[in-house]
């Protein structure tokens, strides 16, 4: 049975595995997160392709400790968008990547901070059993994973 909600509609295809249609014009994190709150998705992998027209990268200077943002104001082709399913703080703690494409054919990607769906963003969401949290690591300036 397919179930809407006002940013996606999904579907369980299996007991923890979910088909996922983001509603136009919503941000893909905002989304993923939402359905991850309303499941109570503790951890889980995301993967998935669709298109967007703004996205917003996120790099970690290992030299400086800073981060260093991009954002891209144009019409590209989500071609891979993979990541992982955490908790921090008692939230969903998302970790995401991807790859896009540009009207050139080029590609830009990496650690995704934000993207706004410009057309469809299709992805399959698997959930885990296990509790999962997220630590920072004082070395890397990351949050680590937490057991």
């Amino acid at each position: 049975m397919r179930k809407k909600h006002d940013m996606y509609q999904y579907k369980a295809v299996k007991p923890g595995v979910y088909i996922l249609s983001l509603d136009n014009h919503v941000e893909i994190s905002e989304a993923i997160a939402a359905f991850c709150s309303e499941k109570k998705i503790k951890s889980g992998t995301v993967s998935g392709l669709g298109a967007v027209n703004e996205a917003t990268f996120r790099y970690l200077d290992p030299q400086t400790m800073k981060y260093v943002d991009k954002t891209f104001l144009e019409q590209m082709e989500i071609t891979n968008l993979t990541g992982n399913i955490s908790s921090k703080d008692g939230k969903p703690y998302l970790h995401l990547h991807i790859t896009a494409s540009r009207s050139d054919y080029s590609c830009v990607g990496g650690h995704l901070l934000t993207a706004r769906i410009n057309g469809a963003c299709e992805l399959v969401l698997e959930a885990y059993e296990a509790e999962i949290g997220r630590r920072l690591d004082p070395e890397t300036g990351l949050n680590m994973y937490e057991f």
